[in-house]
């Protein structure tokens, strides 16, 4: 049972406090939860669930707001997380994004989504086609006559229909003239390739979004040629469990509208579709680098959005740097980024150039890390493919539509 939620902005600001039962947490907490994030770094947000001397402390970061439960009783810590993920999902869907300022204005909203989305503790009401139903979306003329009324309320005085029904994550009997439903496979991939040039790690992590716009109550079953390779599936609750237990076959009654319908993760790939090769001397107080990005594995579709980043080291005093093909720009945090779009056919791309040491360092003795991102649209690297989609208790033939998408996600090559 959660006792209380706070919302903290990056500077350790609460920006906003809801107590969820009778027993008060005291803001305390939260001076001791920053104290020990600015005394042990980045090593502490990656920590989910923390046990400070009167409370457990689950946390979810997201955009640079830390989202923090607090309880003083035992719990499953999966559900205290996965219940902060879903409200950091809800807000970003109604709010149109997530940052301090987002949350500021619209912390009336804020405060009825929680109270509907959690009762004395527990998760209640966390579909957001249900929430939508219950609470309007902010926008202009909300705002507007929230002010000349002096009503701020934005919850609706009649109770969902879904809210009786067997399927509480759809809106009560929606009806369409032209009846869609869309799949798309999301992928990223996530590697890292040592200063040998050797894979260490490769895997993806992917989701399955479905875009529905059926009347009634369709039930569908979605079917992959190859389900066999995938790894730690989770399903949103409309998945039926037996079906893809017994013959890996997902059959639901969809939500209304865009979803997450399942995720997945695919792991031990043998190999990255591009490849980059950084190369640094160093001596007498400068280093030489060099950069090279090409294709490794042709995916058979353009690989785009290519950019290199990576943190230039506290000793270096600074850097000239050049490129072939893309703009290359030093930011003010020191940070190098190189875009390069498309590799050309006709040539490789390279960078290079020279940094400038601090006095009294001959060579270089802390290596950058390189991030790289991309992004290949038509085609799921996992090789995961699906085999048929099936609808039934539509009036209409409808029309189906399936897109993949893969890009990077931890991708980084240490020099």
């Amino acid at each position: 049972m959660l006792q209380c939620i706070f919302l903290l902005s990056d500077s350790g600001e609460v920006m906003l406090e809801k107590q969820l039962t009778g027993h008060r947490v005291d803001r305390s907490i939260c001076d001791w939860f920053w104290e020990q994030a600015i005394s042990q770094g980045d090593s502490f947000k990656l920590q989910p669930v923390i046990a400070s001397p009167t409370h457990y402390l689950f946390q979810v970061v997201r955009e640079g707001i830390t989202f923090l439960a607090c309880t003083q009783v035992e719990m499953p810590p999966l559900m205290a997380i996965e219940f902060l993920c879903r409200v950091a999902d809800v807000l970003s869907d109604y709010l149109g994004g997530l940052n301090e300022d987002v949350i500021k204005d619209n912390f009336v909203i804020v405060y009825e989504l929680l109270d509907e989305m959690i009762d004395n503790g527990f998760p209640l009401t966390t579909e957001p086609n249900i929430l939508r139903e219950m609470i309007a979306q902010p926008n202009i003329v909300s705002k507007v006559l929230s002010v000349v009324t002096g009503n701020s309320s934005n919850v609706s005085e009649t109770l969902p229909g879904a809210t009786a029904s067997c399927v509480p994550w759809r809106t009560s009997d929606p009806k369409y003239a032209n009846n869609e439903v869309y799949v798309d496979l999301v992928e990223e991939m996530d590697a890292t390739i040592n200063r040998d040039g050797v894979l260490v790690k490769c895997e993806i992590y992917g989701e399955v979004q479905v875009n529905s716009h059926l009347s009634g109550l369709p039930d569908l079953t979605l079917s992959f040629a190859n389900p066999s390779i995938l790894d730690d599936v989770r399903f949103h609750p409309c998945v039926r469990f037996r079906p893809w237990e017994s013959h890996q076959i997902l059959s639901f009654v969809p939500p209304d509208g865009q979803f997450k319908l399942m995720s997945y993760r695919v792991k031990k790939l043998k190999s990255t579709p591009i490849y980059v090769k950084p190369q640094l001397t160093s001596d007498a107080g400068t280093c030489r680098v060099n950069v090279m990005v090409g294709i490794r594995n042709d995916p058979g579709k353009t690989i785009d959005s290519i950019t290199i980043q990576f943190k230039l080291p506290p000793c270096i005093l600074s850097a000239d740097l050049t490129s072939n093909h893309g703009t290359v720009n030093i930011l003010t945090n020191k940070t190098c980024s190189w875009s390069i779009g498309r590799i050309p056919k006709d040539k490789a791309p390279s960078m290079s150039g020279t940094f400038v040491l601090e006095t009294g360092l001959e060579r270089l003795h802390v290596f950058p890390t390189f991030q790289v991102s991309f992004r290949i649209m038509g085609v799921a690297l996992s090789g995961l493919q699906i085999d048929k989609l099936d609808l039934k208790n539509l009036p209409n033939r409808p029309y189906k539509g399936f897109r993949a998408l893969t890009r990077a996600g931890e991708f980084e090559v240490r020099s």
